[in-house]
């Protein structure tokens, strides 16, 4: 029997949520480790797949996918676990991950499980699963009953981890077969469009809240962000004002996220948030208030204004 994993890219490599998610696979017992990518195939760099231990990748290129099309990749998910006759197909569970596991569901009647933090093999056809809850303030344990298991894996927890010895990685040209309306749906991006690294798997965040003060507060943010590598990811409340979409909001009802540096500015900390950024590595607050609750979970802080203290951190940065 064989794994089956989606694996995302960023710039080009595997993203972190989907090494972590390859991390995972390879505790299913002894299966093997396939994986999926969809990229031109002289742009594939294998390496990372071979150290997390994925013993084939199969490629599918624009010629047969352009661009992100849930539905039609979830088709070339449901052809390959039938072909490489797959006990289980997983995916990190990132916005994208999450949508097509879904669709996957959908297309072969399988049931899905999000944001898993443990698959344990049971039994031959069932699966014992630990998963997050209310954004991982609660833990589900349950036993997935099916002929495939269809699971993501929770962006924060499983640590990635490389394989002791890397595999032999096999690459196959993968031309799928379509239905008629599987690309009517369909995201076409471009390296001016596509926005860098995703707040789920940005390394770095820089975070602004209700004291940035308004729209044009975040000038100095997204700044900040690009001197560092990162993006601009925002609370709550930042988005019930209109001042920010909500595809940037970090917390419970917004994206988890899990960087190395998540830099707090001008935000409170309300639980619904530290739900969303408690994975982050390192937790750097800035704050006027040096009672507010984001405090308690920050690693390092500053009591001051951020109009004052990111101008000239960004000036500091420039000038090196």
């Amino acid at each position: 029997m064989s794994v089956l994993c989606l694996v995302e890219l960023d710039a080009g490599a595997p993203s972190d949520a989907s090494l972590r998610a390859l991390t995972l696979a390879r505790s299913l017992g002894d299966s093997s480790v396939r994986t999926v990518v969809f990229i031109e195939a002289a742009e594939l760099t294998g390496a990372a797949l071979a150290d997390y231990g994925a013993s084939d990748v199969y490629v599918i290129e624009p010629s047969a996918v352009d661009g992100y099309a849930p539905q039609a990749w979830a088709r070339v998910l449901a052809g390959l676990a039938t072909e490489t006759g797959a006990s289980a197909v997983l995916a990190a569970g990132t916005d994208r991950g999450n949508e097509v596991l879904a669709h996957l569901g959908a297309l072969t009647s399988l049931p899905m499980a999000a944001n898993c933090t443990i698959v344990t093999p049971d039994e031959g056809k069932t699966h014992r699963l630990v998963r997050h809850r209310w954004a991982g303030l609660l833990l589900e344990e349950a036993v997935m009953e099916a002929p495939v298991a269809l699971f993501t894996v929770a962006t924060d927890a499983v640590a990635p981890v490389p394989a002791q010895t890397p595999s032999a990685l096999q690459v196959h040209l993968h031309k799928p077969e379509l239905a008629d309306g599987d690309l009517r749906v369909r995201a076409v991006e471009s390296p001016a469009g596509a926005g860098g690294a995703s707040l789920a798997t940005a390394r770095v965040v820089v975070g602004g809240g209700r004291g940035v003060g308004g729209p044009d507060g975040f000038g100095p943010l997204e700044e900040l962000a690009g001197l560092l590598g990162g993006v601009v990811g925002v609370s709550r409340v930042v988005t019930s004002e209109g001042w920010r979409p909500h595809k940037q909001q970090v917390g419970q009802t917004g994206t988890k996220i899990t960087p190395e540096l998540y830099l707090a500015c001008g935000i409170s900390g309300a639980i619904q948030l530290i739900a969303g950024c408690a994975g982050a590595k390192h937790i750097i607050a800035i704050n006027t208030d040096p009672g507010a609750p984001i405090l308690a979970h920050a690693d390092y802080a500053v009591i001051g204004d951020l109009h004052q203290v990111i101008p000239a951190l960004v000036r500091a940065l420039r000038s090196r």
